[in-house]
């Protein structure tokens, strides 16, 4: 008798190993205790950290090419003050260049657009009509565009 109950001791420890050693399996593979899906996971983490690594650096780069240009040399120093200040070197002449604006159309355009495409002109029976294509057009605005800042000139450079 104690060899059957032992026997049956045996099958419930084993019974209870594969029980255990199931559920590690279970949690290991599919529960994401460290599985497929949590790997992936992680991967996804890793390549968007790499992706912003890499954009840092390449601010970093500019940004140590820029503190060297303007620790080595003047020609740094003589853009940035161009461009931001709007300094010049004595004996240059300034020159500011001003885009028009485009204008909306004025109410007389669309009649003189379809007078042009009608072919009418003036001393034409529709001129009697309409005024001629001199009278339907705006006049162009009388503002003045505001002036250039003043030029500032460069400051002399100190010698030590």
């Amino acid at each position: 008798m104690a060899e059957k109950s032992r026997k049956a001791w045996l099958g419930v420890v084993a019974l209870a190993l594969m029980a255990l050693l199931a559920l590690l399996q279970y949690r290991l593979w599919w529960a994401g205790g460290g599985g497929g899906g949590s790997v992936a996971a992680l991967q996804a983490q890793v390549d968007g950290q790499t992706r912003e690594n890499q954009g840092l650096q390449q601010r970093n780069d500019a940004l140590a090419a820029e503190v060297e240009d303007l620790k080595s040399g003047e020609a740094a120093v003589e853009e940035r003050a161009r461009s931001e200040l709007g300094m010049i070197k004595p004996g240059e002449t300034f020159y500011r260049v001003v885009e028009a604006k485009p204008q909306a159309p004025g109410p007389n355009a669309a009649a003189a657009v379809s007078a042009v495409q009608n072919g009418t002109a003036a001393g034409q029976d529709a001129a009697d009509e309409q005024p001629s294509l001199e009278e339907q057009v705006d006049e162009p605005p009388t503002e003045v565009p505001p002036s250039a800042p003043e030029p500032h000139p460069m400051p002399a450079p100190v010698q030590h």
